[in-house]
């Protein structure tokens, strides 16, 4: 009993779970380098060619402008919206400093984006005070480090830090106590839960549960019978107790593949083999940054009449040579691709790993070949991206590169 009336006087919390969520990250980061364009709707788009907006302002998305959304219908809702041409690299440079900043506060930290990172301040409470307080230094040790505002969210697990974090947002504050978690969630529809789309929110519906509360109606063993943990995880997370833990350490990849939109109606054969031979060297780059090799890959085209077409196939040893994995991705594409209309490509490493080679015995490895690869990655890891690479290239997509949801500062996901 003592230690209850200590606990919800915000003294003590069994478990602190902090989420830090940057405001409209690249648009902001843009009107921070920009003075000029703060206070107005801006949209960015992948290039100065892009069609569809990354992300926008908090100016523009008064006006209904939202991600993903076409440039010309967002002009149509505000003419005199200013369109930005991403730039990754310096995303990237500023959510590094702030994930550097935040881990000056503790080391237990997952940075589950560019613009999202969870904090576990559970044994920071002898150190720094209270959970509310932590939250607190999160939002001004992500100022000090950046110039920008962010939406901070403090409860008791994961699910419920990420959902009081989308409360008052841009630059909002919220707490929610552990003990307090179960029924604040009570009457939220459940599909507002990170994690909780339409199919699983479908499947809860069918079973009588629209809102958070309704979960209790349900025995665990039916979501545990459907989705394995990840249904045991969803019951839990539904009454504010998501037993998720804060990870850490970023997990071996269990594939590794490179994609680009292409323009709309592409049947040059040409074009296409100019976009798989760029995906196809990004990758292969990618794998020997890592010291990775793969034997399957997919390499795919995406109509928007018939799907993917393409396949799974294997090289003769695993490789990381560029070179190889294109002629593996030719072979594949000429399998199911006829001249249709296609609109995006694909190329995947479906088991990278760094594990020694068990090279046969009829295959010697090519070793100038590996020279020439390391030669060339030093160039470029000096002076830029294809600095030097095969000569097609010259004629490659002029689209920047993007980042992936998935990106991480260190490790294998750190490319963009």
């Amino acid at each position: 009993m003592l230690w209850q009336t200590a606990q919800q006087a915000g003294k003590y919390w069994p478990r602190a779970i902090i989420l830090v969520d940057m405001n409209a990250f690249f648009a902001s980061v843009e009107q921070l380098d920009h003075p000029e364009w703060r206070g107005r709707a801006l949209a960015v788009t992948n290039g100065k060619q892009g069609t569809c907006v990354i992300t926008s302002s908090y100016e523009a998305r008064a006006f209904g402008i939202k991600t993903g959304m076409r440039l010309d219908e967002a002009k149509r809702l505000c003419p005199d919206l200013i369109q930005v041409p991403a730039h990754p690299e310096r995303y990237v440079q500023v959510s590094r400093a702030i994930m550097e900043a935040l881990a000056s506060l503790t080391p237990d930290m997952e940075i589950f984006s560019i613009d999202e990172a969870f904090l576990d301040v559970t044994r920071c409470q002898s150190l720094f005070g209270t959970p509310e307080a932590m939250g607190l230094m999160a939002r001004e040790l992500v100022f000090k480090a950046s110039g920008l505002l962010c939406s901070v969210g403090v409860s008791g697990d994961k699910t419920t830090a990420k959902f009081a974090a989308k409360q008052r947002k841009p630059n909002g504050f919220t707490v929610i106590p552990p003990w307090q978690s179960k029924e604040r969630l009570k009457h939220v529809l459940v599909t507002e839960l990170c994690g909780i789309k339409s199919g699983i929110g479908g499947f809860l519906a069918r079973h009588g549960v629209l809102t958070c509360g309704d979960m209790e109606k349900v025995p665990i063993s039916v979501l545990a019978k459907r989705f394995g943990n990840l249904g045991r995880r969803i019951w839990y997370m539904c009454q504010g107790a998501d037993p998720d833990p804060v990870h850490t350490q970023v997990a071996s990849p269990k594939s590794m593949g490179h994609g680009k939109v292409m323009p709309p109606g592409t049947r040059d054969m040409h074009v296409v083999e100019t976009y798989l031979m760029h995906m196809c060297e990004k990758l292969a780059s990618r794998l020997r940054h890592h010291h990775f090799h793969a034997q399957h890959f997919f390499a795919g085209l995406r109509s928007r009449e018939f799907g993917w077409l393409g396949g799974v196939g294997q090289t003769l040893q695993p490789t990381n040579d560029g070179r190889e994995i294109f002629q593996l991705g030719s072979f594949l594409l000429a399998q199911r691709w006829e001249g249709e209309s296609v609109c995006q490509i694909q190329v995947t490493a479906l088991d990278p790993g760094s594990g020694g080679l068990q090279l046969d015995f009829f295959t010697a490895p090519d070793i100038r070949r590996c020279q020439i690869n390391d030669v060339v990655d030093d160039i470029n890891d000096r002076f830029g991206e294809f600095t030097i690479g095969p000569a097609p290239l010259l004629f490659r997509s002029a689209t920047p590169n993007v980042i992936a949801p998935a990106w991480k500062p260190d490790g294998h996901r750190q490319t963009i």
